[in-house]
């Protein structure tokens, strides 16, 4: 079948994966990741554009009537400070690939080229999309409005994954909302600056934007019931230039997750009441801005594709490898892809962690503590198992979607 020329291409897989890593580019950057995707992909045989979406990439193999299948990787990387340690760390200061999207294109490469190798396996059109900008939640957005299914076809099923820190050699995938929606939201609190020695003539933005972080933390344990799921972290507060100056304003970033509609509405309107009511308390004389930055839907996979793919998955890497994690809060805009196409998705994750570290964590009860999670700057994922996983999963999600002869 298709994956026993695996064995041929691991080597130089694992080399492209340390190439990428070492060279990350940021979202709508990624020129260098693009051109090495678009010539590898070449040389396997597929039909290849870039620029699709500004930086994207799309690689097609056509082989001929059946199915069209798209598998989809993200490639764009985070600004975030590496400190794994790696010798094919980050070459780029304050810039990593710290949620594996290196991990995703390496084996969406090595998926096109056992299945290009394996045409007479299978007939049908496979898209390989590669993706830019998941991390600010526009690149999925930009592909599809520069006409990806007009130029090349709609899909009858969208697959994909993403790397997580579990068990390397496993795959977890849910039916239903599996990814969380998100919203991202600016705020900037204004009072009035003074001298730090008189802080009476002041309207002290720090200290409002403080009570600000403090009050929201409230949303969740005290207006969200506790059968639902929300989150609400402040990832960023700036304000001011030096200790003896009260300034004049103070910025939060904002992260919103939720699962159900009306609990984000619910959410939403928590954080402005705060916001703006913080400010009225402290006697701010301009109302708070609050502007959106970024947002996710929620990602829901088709449960018939869920349980045809993952069973055509279990029977390779077996059904002992296979769970469902429930819902996560992570978010990803890959539900775009068939949420345009009114298709199918089935988006799943495969491990990434050392499993004897992992299961000496578990069993202390310190996973949390000691096993890097994604966007941290010591996440690193195996380089193997984690690879052949990929692959295969990717691999065998496809041929279960296109006609076998």
């Amino acid at each position: 079948m298709a994956l026993r020329g695996l064995d041929a291409i691991r080597a130089d897989l694992a080399a492209v994966y340390r190439d990428l890593h070492a060279h990350p580019e940021l979202s709508f950057a990624e020129h260098r990741t693009a051109a090495e995707v678009a010539d590898r992909a070449r040389e396997f045989g597929c039909e290849v554009t870039t620029g699709v979406g500004r930086t994207g990439v799309v690689a097609v193999l056509r082989n001929g009537p059946g199915p069209t299948v798209l598998l989809r990787a993200d490639f764009d990387a985070l600004p975030v400070g590496e400190r794994t340690g790696l010798d094919y760390a980050s070459t780029v200061e304050g810039v990593m690939h710290a949620c594996g999207h290196d991990m995703h294109v390496t084996c969406l490469l090595g998926a096109l080229k056992l299945l290009a190798d394996s045409r007479s396996l299978w007939s049908g059109t496979v898209l390989g999309v590669f993706q830019p900008a998941e991390e600010i939640a526009q690149g999925a957005r930009a592909m599809l409005d520069d006409g990806l299914y007009e130029r090349f076809g709609t899909p009858d099923v969208v697959l994909g994954q993403h790397v997580g820190p579990f068990p390397a050699g496993l795959i977890g995938a849910h039916a239903g909302p599996a990814f969380a929606a998100t919203d991202g939201l600016k705020v900037v609190m204004y009072g009035k600056g003074a001298h730090a020695s008189r802080p009476e003539t002041s309207v002290d933005p720090v200290v409002m934007a403080a009570s600000t972080v403090l009050r929201l933390q409230t949303i969740v344990s005290r207006e969200i019931p506790g059968g639902e799921t929300a989150v609400v972290t402040v990832g960023a507060l700036n304000a001011g230039t030096k200790d003896n100056i009260i300034p004049d304003e103070a910025e939060l970033k904002i992260n919103i997750r939720t699962y159900k509609e009306t609990v984000r509405a619910r959410v939403l309107a928590a954080v402005e009441r705060i916001v703006r009511g913080e400010a009225a308390v402290a006697g701010a004389d301009r109302e708070p801005d609050i502007t959106g930055i970024d947002s996710f839907p929620v990602v829901v996979n088709d449960a018939d594709a869920v349980a045809r793919t993952m069973a055509a998955v279990g029977a390779v890497i077996g059904d002992d490898k296979v769970l469902d994690p429930g819902p996560v809060t992570g978010s990803e805009d890959v539900g775009l892809f068939g949420t345009e196409a009114q298709v199918p998705v089935c988006y799943w994750l495969f491990g990434g962690a050392d499993a004897e570290v992992f299961g000496a964590a578990s069993a202390a009860g310190t996973v949390d503590q000691d096993i890097p999670s994604n966007h941290s700057p010591f996440f690193a994922p195996l380089v193997e198992p984690t690879l052949t996983t990929g692959v295969t999963a990717l691999t065998t999600a496809a041929l279960a979607w296109l006609d076998l002869g």
